[in-house]
């Protein structure tokens, strides 16, 4: 299939996604317990804007005080073990919770990937010292700790989970890929001996306030896409990130286009090129083997023993499975 023909096969099944997105099935699971430490204001509604979206409509969310992952699974048959966390974008001071969210999730269930859209608290909240490299941050760490948590029961794998930011989201996808840790094992809460580190990053015309960077040994690769001069801020950031990922030697593709604008997520775009960013995110993912199940992880039933009910799992690639 070639790339125009990709290009509207996507768009095809974008269309047929975005007008359900409110009726897919999914699963709701908070960051923290009810009355852990870090949360504020547990007991204040969320503000939608428009207050009653109807399905398919787009809207934010403000005044997240109760972080939260959606969790989306693709069809057993199609699940490749990959999950992506999914951050929305909306300068911290909203989320554009459909668009950037669950319409992104359901494209990639659609690949076979399991989605986790995450709604993380908001630096720009109203009467709230919420910080990006404090609550926001921690709250992206805590969502990959959630995954893995749960990574058993839903399919994945955890050496393939990532992280998918678009704008400010895209924020946070950078502050995680650069500080993160492997667990903390000391830990009295189970889910935080769970690894914070991403496998692999995408950024989306992301965009960040001042901060420091310092990539680390050993990060993932990385996806960078923005549009050009008519979004010069987030394209000139993009291109800042990937040189410093150039420069630590951490494989990495860079997507500036000539023009675009800002926002938009997954859309047509009037059919100018930066429509079809997606298209070379699928690509990227499918080069990196993260649209194909693992072998090592999708093994196929071991015959049972004779006289025992044990069996042995074993990677193929030490142990070859005789030919049929």
């Amino acid at each position: 299939m070639n790339t125009w023909a990709l290009f509207l096969f996507n768009l095809a099944a974008l269309a047929l996604l975005a007008p359900a997105y409110a009726q897919t099935k999914s699963q709701t699971l908070s960051l923290y317990p009810p009355g852990h430490p870090t949360l504020q204001g547990q007991n204040e509604k969320e503000i939608l804007t428009p207050p009653d979206p109807k399905p398919g409509q787009y809207y934010n969310i403000k005044n997240v005080h109760n972080p939260i992952i959606e969790v989306f699974l693709p069809p057993k048959e199609k699940a490749t073990g990959t999950l992506i966390v999914v951050a929305p974008g909306g300068g911290h001071r909203e989320l554009g919770w459909p668009n950037e969210g669950i319409q992104i999730a359901q494209w990639l269930n659609s690949h076979g990937v399991a989605a986790a859209v995450l709604k993380y608290r908001l630096a720009q909240t109203p009467g709230y010292k919420y910080t990006v490299e404090g609550e926001a941050l921690q709250d992206t760490q805590r969502a990959f700790r959630l995954v893995r948590a749960n990574a058993k029961e839903w399919g994945v794998d955890t050496k393939r989970v990532g992280i998918l930011g678009f704008s400010a989201g895209g924020a946070l996808a950078a502050l995680v890929h650069m500080r993160n840790d492997g667990g903390k094992p000391d830990a009295t809460d189970p889910i935080e001996r769970e690894s914070c580190r991403p496998d692999f990053v995408g950024l989306v015309y992301a965009g960040w306030a001042p901060m420091s960077f310092a990539i680390p040994p050993g990060a993932g690769p990385a996806f960078l896409v923005s549009a050009g001069i008519d979004d010069a801020f987030h394209a000139r950031q993009t291109v800042e990130y990937y040189n410093l990922l150039f420069t630590a030697k951490v494989p990495a593709e860079l997507h500036i286009y000539g023009h675009g604008g800002h926002g938009g997520a997954i859309s047509e775009r009037k059919g100018i090129p930066f429509g079809t960013w997606h298209v070379r995110l699928q690509e990227w993912m499918a080069d990196l083997g993260y649209l194909k199940a693992n072998p090592q992880f999708f093994l196929p039933p071991s015959p049972r023993p004779a006289g025992g009910q044990c069996r042995l799992l074993v990677p193929r690639d030490k142990f070859p499975l005789p030919a049929a």
